[in-house]
């Protein structure tokens, strides 16, 4: 069987040491530590800008670093999904120190300073991970990102999100960007991923890999309730009651809410087809 490019740290010259005799490759090597330096990172499945976009990572992120060309691109294993591709070294810094906090807000800005009078320096998405060495007042500083308003905080080993799918609510109207992860813009399966991340569970990253991943199947004809996610070939949404639905796509060009009745039947005619598979979560 030919391995997923997406999930195998491996190419015809170069793979992976923990490979060696499962994947061929010309040499192996093993990966060194490294973590996300800059508040998002494109990953690509190439080393080129015009490659599109597989997915993001956010800072904090640990990843694998395999090896960097000589254009800057650093050929990398996501550790909070084990995706594989491209992204640039020039986002990536030592893995240590070790993040402390996450961010708990759907969104927070990034100061120069402990104010939220001076000039915004960038801002995090939810889920972004920052190491935290000084507070002031209601703010928190960590060193290589900037200052950030503390209640948008959470130590990262607080308690995670109670109910995935109010996670997902906070992300209404977010732009629809393929490959997105992040409250600036994502795609179906990033919105899944984000949701089910900020409550403490393991979510791959694509569509596919998701509905072979998650979940039990909800027999056909049964009630739907809030948290089941529906599949389609290509596509995902999130139940937030038994009748409606919760989703990134490209119709509306953001996340919507619309009544899954609805939204199959659109579907049904315009893109996907059927409903592949209703899967009910633990």
């Amino acid at each position: 069987m030919t391995p997923d490019r997406r999930l195998t740290l491996a190419r015809p010259d170069l793979a992976d040491a923990a490979l060696e005799g499962i994947v061929p490759a010309a040499r192996y090597a093993a990966p060194t530590p490294k973590r996300v330096r800059a508040p998002l990172v494109d990953l690509r499945p190439q080393p080129r800008l015009d490659a599109g976009i597989d997915t993001q990572a956010l800072m904090g992120e640990a990843v694998d670093v395999l090896d960097v060309d000589e254009e800057g691109f650093a050929f990398v294993r996501l550790a909070r999904d084990g995706y594989v591709g491209w992204l640039s070294a020039d986002a990536l810094g030592e893995a240590e120190p070790a993040p402390t906090h996450r961010v708990a807000a759907l969104r927070t800005f990034l100061y120069p300073g402990p104010s939220m009078k001076l000039p915004i320096a960038g801002w995090l998405s939810l889920g972004a991970e920052v190491a935290i060495v000084e507070t002031r007042g209601d703010f928190a500083h960590a060193p290589g990102a900037g200052w950030l308003h503390m209640p948008h905080l959470a130590a990262r080993d607080a308690a995670p999100e109670a109910d995935f799918v109010a996670v997902a609510e906070r992300f209404l109207h977010t732009p629809y960007l393929w490959g997105g992860v992040s409250s600036l813009g994502l795609d179906c399966s990033g919105l899944v991923r984000a949701a089910l991340h900020a409550a403490g569970r393991a979510c791959p990253r694509d569509t596919d890999m998701q509905e072979a991943a998650l979940g039990e199947a909800v027999p056909e004809g049964a009630p739907l309730r809030r948290g089941d996610l529906v599949f389609w070939k290509g596509h995902v949404g999130i139940m937030r009651d038994e009748a409606t639905l919760l989703h990134a796509n490209g119709w509306h060009m953001a996340v919507a809410s619309e009544p899954l009745a609805q939204a199959r039947a659109r579907i049904l005619e315009k893109s996907f087809g059927p409903v592949t598979r209703i899967v009910r979560l633990p």
